[in-house]
Parts: structure tokens; sequence; C-alpha cells
């Protein structure tokens, strides 16, 4: 009986991708049709296409394709959508030429994730991403996060290594990949919103995936051999097979219809079949076809097992493990050459040196302990001697070899080794896997020695794979974009691994607002010099300090390397208007100051700039002051001397009388008295006063009159120092 899960094979927003691209080929007036990294993961649709004339390209080969797009040119976003960045840059691209023509076929669940990230996140929010960062959408969504984004493929990384990390003031918001596991979700889930009350989680698991993983736990619940159908780098088809794994035993992930035929079943066996999003339906139904015709033969082929030996039954029922599966088994004892694991079989496991890693002098002890889990492929069993054979490089390199092709779709840069020199060129290993780096690719000049390259680490970019054949050619030659690019992020940072409070830049502002300046650093990191750390004095406007383009120095206040903020000083203690004036003047001291501000007690005026000391309405002149704008004006420059220092207050008095003549005052002092003589009517003091009048012709007299004079000056002096209390 065979069996096949009912949502199997293209969902909607594959289906819509593939279609659209059929139409381009069909009706042929579409130019170069070309897509944005592969239109969905399924190498047998893809090949086709290229077969076609579609070709899938990388985003750093945009630029020139556009710049040579001379004719009908059309690119395609694939299923899975794209970073922002590049879809922004295609659509400019396209408004600039009309023969350039954009074709998103992003899936709409896709793109309605793409909208709630763009709305909910912000500076101060953390979003959480379940799936995996490395996969084409997860990049995708990812580009349209504001502020901090993590990624995690289960609850135990989340609740572990990403919720530690956010802050107590951080608002959440958490999405999801559109093909994880609904379990796995909902359990994520309910640890956020049972941790954070005000949490925002969007369910943005497709309903398709939804209902097809249901289905698929299902079936293979159910039958004895599950057939999981889909490309090996497909996330979605991954989750299926993962998930079938879990209740059928036997159950096998193949990307075509050959690939089922290794797969032997018996008489009577139950086969179920299910499908990622990728799989077009005929290559269900040719799976189908094969496995319908297996079980025919298993049956025509006269087996007759009540003829088989009880022990041969019995033996058969332990034995469950084969060549080719991928088992995970404990650690029980490590030497300097081999590793066993208990695989929970009647067979042991044995790990050889060799097939642990791709580095070599490691010490097996120092990588694993016993006791630990470890995965890898059986790649020979033997019932006989009681013994599996296990390689972990295998499977490391399968998973790595997904990374490499991902690389490849992305452009992105990745880490590895040169590690011999052979003809034509050098071999690296990038995440494990060996690759060519043609001799015009590597950083040797013709006729240098290769040989200085082995051991050299650096990054590699993946220029050509054969899947089939399972080769990978990389460079070493980094374009200058890419190589400022990958200088600027390691620049970067090693700035932040540096900064500290209080450490010194020299940078250059690149915009004022309201409230302070962008100041940018070394790296191209930029803090902000708040307006109150600008200057000491209040400022309006920050543009009042510094401007656009100018060099400043500054000093760390705070930074917080998680949100990526710096907050900057700008105003020294060196530039303290208070610590230059002490530092510059002393009590006695003459100096040339500018009339400030008036006030009916006084006049303020400007020392330095920032710093006013008083100038009080006794001390504007040798003689009785009505009010001080009758001596001096706003904006007057006068000479004043420095008559005390309040330290503790940071206050200051001012002189003008005390640089006046003394004999100043007796000059004037026969004038000062014919004035209330003349206005005896309005002020009746002078009018008692009369008789001291004759005091002028005994000079002695005369000199006296100053200070019986001074006791009515004095209160009128006295009342404004009241006010300047006030003040």
């Amino acid at each position: 009986m065979t069996e096949i899960a009912k949502y199997s094979g293209f969902c909607p927003g594959v289906s819509r991708a593939v279609s659209t691209v059929k139409e381009l080929i069909e009706n042929g007036g579409s130019g170069k049709i070309y897509t944005l990294g592969d239109i969905i993961h399924n190498p047998t649709v893809v090949s086709e296409f290229e077969a076609a004339g579609v070709r899938s390209v990388r985003p750093e080969e945009l630029e020139q394709l556009c710049d040579k797009a001379d004719g009908k040119t059309t690119f395609v976003i694939r299923t899975h959508g794209s970073e922002k960045e590049y879809s922004d840059y295609l659509l400019k691209r396209a408004e600039q030429n009309p023969d350039i023509k954009i074709i998103d076929c992003t899936c709409p669940f896709v793109a309605k994730i793409h909208g709630i990230v763009e709305e909910n996140s912000a500076e101060n929010t953390v979003t959480l991403i379940f799936g995996d960062e490395d996969h084409p959408e997860v990049r995708g969504i990812k580009s349209r996060v504001s502020g901090k984004v993590y990624c995690f493929c289960d609850k135990n990384q989340l609740e572990n290594e990403i919720c530690p990390r956010i802050l107590p003031e951080d608002s959440v918001i958490m999405v999801s990949q559109t093909t994880q596991n609904l379990t796995e979700w909902k359990k994520c889930q309910n640890f956020i919103e049972n941790l954070y009350t005000n949490a925002k989680v969007f369910d943005t698991i497709c309903s398709v995936t939804e209902k097809r993983q249901k289905q698929t736990l299902d079936l293979a619940s159910r039958v004895d051999v599950m057939i999981v159908i889909g490309g090996k780098n497909s996330s979605n088809t991954n989750k299926l097979y993962s998930i079938a794994g879990s209740v059928c035993p036997r159950t096998y992930l193949v990307e075509n219809a050959d690939e089922c035929r290794r797969i032997k079943i018996g008489k009577n066996t139950k086969v179920g079949i299910t499908a990622g999003a990728s799989t077009p339906d005929s290559i269900i139904e040719e799976v189908k076809t094969i496995m319908s015709e297996e079980l025919k033969e298993s049956v025509s082929s006269g087996q007759n097992e009540a003829e088989e030996s009880f022990e041969k039954l019995l033996d058969e029922t332990f034995k469950t493990l084969n060549t080719g599966d991928v088992v995970t088994g404990t650690i029980t004892q490590i030497s300097a050459t081999e590793i066993k694991v208990d695989l929970g079989t009647k067979v042991t496991g044995i790990l050889s040196y060799d097939d642990v890693s791709d580095e070599p002098g490691v010490v097996l002890s120092d990588l694993f302990k016993v006791g630990d889990q470890i995965t890898a492929y059986a790649v020979r069993v033997s019932d006989v001697d009681g013994v599996a054979t296990l390689s972990k490089r295998k499977y490391d390199a399968k998973n790595n070899w997904q990374q490499i092709l991902d690389a490849y779709n992305s452009g992105e840069y990745l880490d590895g080794k040169f590690v011999e020199v052979v003809r034509g060129g050098a071999i690296c290993t990038i995440k494990g896997v060996r690759a060519f780096v043609p001799a015009s690719h590597t950083t040797i000049e013709e006729d240098g020695d290769m040989n200085s390259l082995i051991g050299k680490k650096m990054p590699f970019k993946i220029i050509d794979v054969d899947t089939g054949r399972r080769r990978v050619k990389a460079s070493a030659r980094i374009p200058a974009r890419a190589a400022a690019r990958a200088e600027r992020k390691a620049a970067e940072a090693k700035f932040w691994e540096e900064i500290e409070e209080g450490k010194e830049y020299e940078g250059i502002v690149r915009s004022i607002q309201s409230y302070g300046a962008f100041v940018e650093l070394e790296a191209g990191v930029d803090g902000m010099v708040h307006t109150t750390e600008l200057s000491w004095k209040h400022i309006g406007n920050p543009s009042e300090v510094v401007s656009v383009g100018e060099k400043i120095k500054v000093f760390v206040k705070s930074f917080d390397k998680e949100k990526k903020r710096i907050s900057l000083g700008y105003k020294t203690e060196e530039t303290n208007p208070w610590t230059l004036f002490t530092n510059a003047y002393q009590v006695g001291d003459v100096v040339n100051v500018k009339i400030v501000n008036i006030k009916p007690f006084g006049a303020f005026a400007e020392i330095i700039p920032g710093t006013d000391g008083l100038i009080h309405i006794s001390q504007l002149s040798n003689k009785r002051v009505g009010k001080p704008e009758d001596v001096v004006k706003l904006g007057d420059t006068v000479d004043v001397k420095i008559t005390e220092i309040d330290y503790d207050k940071k206050k200051i008095s001012l002189s003008i009388r005390a640089l006046l003549p003394e004999e100043e005052p007796a000059e004037e002092a026969p004038a000062e008295k014919e004035a209330p003589v003349e206005e005896a009517p309005a002020e009746e003091a002078p009018v008692e006063e009369a008789p001291a009048e004759e005091a002028p012709v005994e000079e002695a007299p005369a000199e006296e009159a100053p200070v019986e004079e001074a006791p009515v000056e004095e209160p009128a002096a006295e009342e404004p120092a009241k006010e300047e209390a006030a003040e």
C-alpha cells in the first residue's frame, strides 16, 4: 500500500513563482531572465530553468548586470524574498532604465513577515526570529529589522542564549520563518509570553506548512516506510524529514525518483509519501510509481516469510542500523586513536581518528568527553563483528556543504585556510570542504611562491559549484568593494573591542539635530554628543558650537555594545570657563569686559565667554547712580577691577569705581551739592542738608560731606543687593 499526504508538493507561493518563470520562458519576449538566487530549493527545477536560459545570479552581480542591460532584462525575486538592500537596488535601477523589469515572486506569507518587522521593530526593540539564520528567507527578514535582532533554532537556545541578552527596558517581538516546526514554535511562544507579558508574538508559520507537517506526522505514524521528497538544502523539506523520522524509524529523504530505487521494501509494507513545498507533482507521481512497482516485485518474488527461522526474524528485528544512516549515540570510551559510541543497538559505533575532524593534530580528548552525545554517518555496519564504522567528518561535510551552497547563492565570504599547492593553483578547506583556488585567484602574483600560502587563513568567495561531482572552486581575490566592506567590518569589530569610557577620539560631525550632534568616530562608528555636552553655557542649537564636516575632539561618556550606541562628551574641565577664568585672573586684576545684562541692582559683564561678573550699582561710578542704564549700555566695553572671587559659589564682583581717580569725587563735590539745592522742592532731604553748603568755604568740612552722605547712599545700594540674592 502506498499513500501520499494530501498537502504534498508545491505550495501556492512556490507554484506562482515557478509558473511565472515558465511564462517568461514561453513568451520569449522577456529578453534575458535572471533569478535573484535559485527560484526555489529544488535542483531539478533549477536545472530545467538553466537549460532554458534562466540564470540564477548572486547579489554582487546585480550592478554589473544592470549596467550591461542594453535590451529587455527581467529580474525575478525568488519565493524566499531578498535582502531589502538588493530588492531596493533593483527597483531603483528599473526606474532609471525602462529595459529592466522586476518581478517580485516573494511568497505572500514571507512578505507579510517583512511588513510585521518593519512596522513593529525599533531602536529599543528586540526582534526574535525562530529560524535558520543563514536561510535566505531569514536573511531577508533580518534586513528589514530596526534595533537588535536574534535568531534561534529551538526553545533551549532561546532560553539559555538569547533571553539573557535582552535588557529589562527592551520591547520584544517574535516571528517565525514560515517553514519552521510548529510544535517547537509553540514551546517558544509559550515561553516568551510567560517571560515577557508585553511581548508581541506573531504566528507567521505558513498555514500550508502547518497542515503539511500535521499530515506528515499522522501518516508517518501509520506506515512502515516514510519517503520525504525534496531538495536536501530545503528548510521545509528537512523539517518534514525530522518530523517523520521522530515516529517512523525507516524514513528516507530523496531529491528525485531515482534515489528511491535503493530503498528495499518487503511484502505488505505500508509506504507513506510526503513532499516539500519545492517538489513538483511530476516527481511525486514518479516516486509513487516506483514504490508501487517495488511492492509488486516483493509479492511476486515468492518470499515465504513463514519459512524464515525464528532466529533470523529475531536478528532482523534487532538489525535497525543500516549503512548510510545518520546515528546519534553516547561516547563511552576515548583513546588517542578512536572513540567508542553506544548507539542503542546490538553494534558498537567506532570513530577512528581520521573520521573525526579535518583539522590535523587535534587531540580527541580535548574535543570530546565520555558521556557526550555525538552524531555521525554509519559508513559500514558489520553484524558479525558487532561494529559500526562511523564518520563524523562526512556528516559535518554534508552539513557544511549546505553552507557552501548558500554562500555561493548569496555571494557571502567564508573563512578558510590554504592546505595544499597543486597544479594550476592551490587547495583550501572551507567549512571542512576542499575547494580549488586557481592560481589567478590566489593572492600570489605570477611566478610567485605558491607554497607561501599553505597555512594562511583568509576569507574566500565561492565562484563555482558542481553539485553533481561535489566540487567547489573558490577565490581569495576579494574585489575592492568587498575587501573594503570586509576591512570595515573588521575595523568596526576591533573598535567595539577596544572602546572604553573616557577614551578620546577625533571625529567628524556628520549631522546635527535639535537635541545633539552625531559624530563619526573610527571605523565609521557614530556617537552622539547631546546638546548639554556641547557647551558650558546654554545653547539653543548644536549649530551654535559645531558645524557639519568639522573635526572635533570628543570622549566616551557611556556606551552600549549590544545596541551599538555611544554617548559622547565634548566640553571638558580644561574648557570650563570657570577653570579658564581662575587660571588666568585673580583679585586686583584689571580687565576689559563687555556688558551683557543689566538689572536694577547693577550690570553683568562678560570677562571671558561663559564667565560673567557683577558690577554692583554702587561700583558703577564714584558718584551717586540712579539706575545702571545712566552709566552703561548693553554691548559697552569697559575696564573693571576684580574686587572679589567667591570660589565656592563661583561668583565674581567687579568695580568701575575702584579705577576712578581719588580726587575726582572732590572736584565734583560742589556741583553735586548745588544740584540738590535747585531740586529742593522735589527732594526734601537736600533742603534739610542746606546749612552744610558752607562747608566748601572751609575745605576740611567739605571733604567730610561725602562721609555724611554715605549713610544716605548706602541704603539705596543695599536694596539691590537683596535683589541680587533673590536673583
